[in-house]
């Protein structure tokens, strides 16, 4: 079930939580902003026959230690022989951060810096975590893991060692991200063969610092294909939402 406002988004999550506690729907909140129309998502849940889910409030990222970038670049490799030994928290946190969390108040289009580049600074891609107890989408700001649905769902991101390990990362490019007002500075940006080379370019820089994160670390990790057509339903992704691939992330089988 959804619900449409047109309030601030901001303002309407406060309002909605007061309104429809545990209500069960996804929640759009559609705001007008220089003659573009942006609808962003907020998911309420309510899982009567599952434990009902907490967020994951992530510790502050490190940003220091590790291994350097040149480092790192001789130890970059895919390796699918990946353990079931969790994460630590700040593991977990840190990885997500160097994925696509945010490095810079401020960047173009007046949206905060990211440490993956995206077209016109869009941040179109979304990262959905699958952890062993259930799945989450990765917030930027302010750095947490919302809750999408309890269950395991490891093994629709691939095969052998994805459907054991301790993190499988999923990315959705979230098409009305895209910026079609007047000043935007790409004629092509709103042509669906330019967004795809976008997104899927913008996805490979985010899958490209979680290796560099891995072989900085001491974890290995593979980037790879995964179960479109369950996870579009399983996910409850929008129609303007895309599965693009899965990253596997853990420690040495």
């Amino acid at each position: 079930m959804s619900r449409y406002c047109h309030i601030s988004c901001y303002e309407s999550l406060k309002l909605h939580r007061e309104t429809y506690p545990l209500s069960g729907s996804i929640v759009y909140f559609h705001e007008v902003n220089a003659c573009v129309h942006v609808w962003s998502q907020i998911i309420i849940f309510d899982m009567p026959n599952q434990l009902i889910m907490d967020p994951i409030i992530l510790p502050e990222p490190a940003k220091k230690g590790g291994k350097s970038v040149l480092e790192a670049l001789q130890l970059r490799q895919t390796n699918r022989n990946i353990s079931s030994r969790e994460l630590p928290l700040q593991v977990l946190s840190t990885l997500l951060w160097a994925a696509f969390g945010v490095n810079r108040e401020k960047a173009s289009f007046n949206k905060p810096g990211r440490t993956a580049s995206s077209a016109s600074n869009s941040q179109e891609i979304d990262l959905y975590v699958a952890l062993k107890d259930g799945l989450y989408l990765y917030e930027a700001i302010p750095h947490k893991l919302t809750p999408i649905s309890a269950g395991d769902f490891r093994m629709m991101s691939g095969r052998g060692a994805a459907a054991i390990a301790p993190v499988n990362i999923f990315y959705v490019v979230d098409l009305m991200r895209y910026d079609l007002g007047p000043d935007q500075p790409d004629p092509g940006i709103g042509d669906p063969e330019v967004q795809k080379s976008y997104y899927f370019t913008d996805t490979g820089f985010i899958a490209q610092n979680v290796h560099l994160f891995a072989a900085s670390q001491g974890l290995v990790t593979w980037f790879h294909n995964c179960d479109k057509a369950s996870i579009v339903a399983e996910f409850n992704l929008r129609p303007n939402q895309r599965i693009l691939f899965a990253q596997t992330v853990g420690y040495l089988k």
